[in-house]
């Protein structure tokens, strides 16, 4: 079998082997192919059988034009980037990576809460620039700092993900208010419990996004519902761009309504230079990395490859078409 892997630098810039792959078939990886250029990644997947992609997109032209392809596999959870149902009227499984990256996103998660919470970084250099040194007194802080014990967080999409978050903040002392169209039993106690939307919006001191993207969550966070929110409110995104609304989102951050907010997506990636959270006061964004520490990279890669091989025994698994 032929094997092309079309964007693989990201996944693996060269800590991880694709030994995996060797081993199924005859390996071709590109580590970056044109997102625009149509013909390039026709040219690319030429006769291949098996085709593997991160966010190069896989159009119905694509498959038109490539008639040996049998199987794609996505490295990611996401598959927007394929036409799935082009795909699945030729008989072609698409495969996802689901689950691999629960434990890194919540503890970036909570990263990008804790760096809100005491400024690490910024301290670091103001150190470094010779501040603490000339300083008459013997501590000093530029910002707020905040503790988080007793502070509610809502987690607005209360999966894998959300629930990873959670046992984090509750371990730092914090109580949590969960939304989700789906609610387990199991997992009310005396720091954690179901809330509605409104209720969340209303009650939360910080709101950490983990829901996917579908119609009914994009712009989840706009203008009206920043309005319900706590004065001083902290907004964290580390799922998908689009359920922000940013220029509202930019508004209330320069107004003071919102106090604090941490990115790791945005609405259009690579950002563009116009992104109007790039004028926000007191927003960090960070370039879509949640998902990137070697360990969960490597569960994508062994995932990616299982996927594969139990297609090519006959029963593929993860299929989302």
């Amino acid at each position: 079998m032929k094997i092309v892997i079309l964007d693989g630098y990201t996944e693996n810039p060269g800590d991880l082997s694709w030994q995996g792959f060797e081993n199924l078939g005859e390996l071709t990886v590109y580590e970056r192919t044109p997102l625009t250029d149509t013909k390039e990644i026709i040219r690319r997947i030429s006769d291949a059988q098996a085709v593997i992609t991160n966010k190069t997109p896989i159009s119905s032209e694509v498959l038109d034009q490539c008639p040996h392809i049998r199987y794609i596999g996505v490295l990611a959870t996401g598959y927007n980037v394929v036409d799935y149902k082009a795909a699945r009227a030729k008989g072609i499984p698409v495969c996802n990576i689901p689950s691999y990256g629960t434990d890194s996103v919540a503890q970036f998660t909570i990263a990008l809460l804790l760096e809100i919470c005491h400024h690490v970084g910024h301290h670091d250099q103001a150190v470094r620039q010779g501040r603490w040194a000339r300083n008459p007194d013997w501590c000093f802080w530029d910002y707020p700092l905040m503790e988080l014990a007793g502070k509610t967080m809502g987690i607005i999409g209360y999966g894998r993900i959300g629930q990873g978050t959670g046992r984090i903040a509750q371990a730092l002392g914090m109580n949590i208010l969960a939304y989700d169209s789906y609610q387990y039993e199991n997992l009310i106690t005396p720091t954690c419990r179901y809330a509605e939307l409104d209720e969340l919006l209303e009650q939360s001191d910080v709101i950490v996004l983990h829901c996917p993207l579908f119609p009914e969550t994009q712009g989840i966070i706009n203008k009206n519902s920043i309005m319900k929110m706590k004065n001083g409110v902290i907004i964290i995104n580390d799922s998908r761009g689009p359920l922000i609304v940013e220029e509202d989102l930019r508004d209330a951050l320069n107004s003071g309504k919102v106090a604090a907010a941490a990115v790791d997506v945005v609405s259009t990636e690579p950002i563009l230079t116009d992104n109007p959270l790039l004028s926000a006061k007191n927003c960090i964004i960070t370039p879509h990395i949640a998902w990137a520490p070697k360990e969960s990279r490597q569960r994508l890669m062994n995932t990616a490859v299982a996927n594969l091989e139990a297609f090519l025994k006959g029963s593929p698994v993860n299929v989302i078409n």
